[in-house]
């Protein structure tokens, strides 16, 4: 089953990650379509908007900003498709982990990313500490 990724995220924070994750790369391994969600959009046509954009692949991940907020509500609107996972509070670890692994079944892609998200959160500490 081939897996495509939908990010839904304030302003461009998703097309700021995809573009630096792909240069980090040098190639996207996978469908990506992101979103922007403005504070003057409505909801119910970005739920439309993302309903095609999933509609058009098998199986879709969807990475998410701040779980709570505007584009988090529109993802979770999402789940009612079988061949949806959403998963909140993206970063780049988070992107590029699921990128690594363009094969995966969705669910372990979902996996994938919340332990991408996860353990790319670290204290940097100093030679002292």
């Amino acid at each position: 089953m081939s897996v495509s990724l939908l990010i839904i995220t304030h302003d461009q924070i998703g097309s700021a990650m995809v573009d630096t994750a792909v240069h980090m790369l040098g190639v996207s391994p996978m469908t990506i379509n992101v979103i922007a969600v403005r504070r003057e959009h409505n909801p119910d046509e970005i739920v439309s908007q993302a309903e095609d954009l999933i509609a058009k692949s098998e199986a879709t991940l969807v990475l998410t900003d701040m779980y709570g907020s505007t584009p988090s509500n529109i993802a979770c609107r999402l789940r009612t498709n079988h061949n949806v996972r959403v998963v909140g509070g993206i970063n780049l670890p988070m992107l590029v982990r699921v990128l690594n692994y363009p094969r995966l079944s969705l669910d372990e892609l979902a996996d994938k990313a919340v332990s991408g998200g996860r353990d790319g959160v670290l204290t940097c500490k100093t030679e002292q500490d």
